[in-house]
């Protein structure tokens, strides 16, 4: 339904990227090339497990706007005692964190939004900060028109903040622009600010964790097997 649709924002992590697996295979090669043995894939399920409680602390006030950068690092200073790993020093430190920033797409990400772009403004709305969301783009080719961050808005989604905002960065009317995300939370957010919606599962994001979002939830205005389908759908 392209209707009057003009710019489709994408939420990124887990909706366009790959991040558990991307990591995971990151940072087990990084440790077998310093003979360093760690519960790796714990330590990303526990790394992702913190995202949003240490975003709830900034929406709700308890600590002041920090970019997702900082909050990640946080997590991981944390972690590195929790897994039992060396006294890690800061560039090491440094280069795991921006784990977050070399992150894989799914396959159909690339062919899908490129056809999107024919047609539509395509952009990340994501909690990720304008260097990180800049420097994943570069790193796995996606083609964005534009970033729109949290950071922008200095609001984490859900907050109307950044729907609105994106919008209103864009020159657009709510209903001009549609959000796309494999999170059903995301997609009822967007949809109150009254933006359209597109919803496509990604059922292993979260690997064998994974306990919602296999299938929509909402009313929402155009569901999809995934992105490329997505620009079938939108007719690109």
């Amino acid at each position: 339904m392209p209707g009057t649709v003009k710019a489709i924002l994408f939420d990124t992590f887990g909706t366009v990227v790959d991040w558990r697996s991307s990591l995971i295979a990151e940072l087990t090669a990084w440790g077998a090339a310093r003979n360093i043995t760690a519960d790796w894939t714990g330590l990303v399920d526990a790394w992702r497990g913190n995202y949003a409680p240490s975003m709830d602390r900034v929406r709700k006030g308890e600590q002041p706007w920090t970019k997702l950068d900082d909050l990640h690092r946080a997590t991981l200073d944390q972690l590195i005692v929790q897994f039992g790993l060396p006294d890690l020093g800061e560039a090491d430190r440094d280069h795991l964190n921006r784990g977050w920033h070399r992150l894989t797409p799914w396959p159909d990400s690339i062919p899908g939004l490129t056809r999107l772009k024919s047609r539509y403004t395509i952009a990340p709305l994501s909690n990720g900060n304008v260097a990180l969301l800049l420097n994943m783009a570069k790193h796995a080719g996606i083609p964005w028109d534009m970033i729109c961050a949290a950071e922008l808005f200095r609001h984490y989604k859900p907050d109307p903040e950044t729907y609105l905002g994106a919008a209103a960065l864009l020159g657009l009317e709510p209903g001009e622009v549609m959000m796309a995300a494999a999170h059903n939370g995301d997609l009822a957010a967007a949809r109150a600010c009254g933006l359209k919606t597109a919803f496509f599962a990604r059922p292993t994001e979260y690997g064998p964790h994974q306990s919602r979002d296999f299938a929509p939830d909402g009313p929402w205005d155009v569901v999809a097997a995934n992105i490329e389908d997505l620009a079938t759908k939108m007719r690109c």
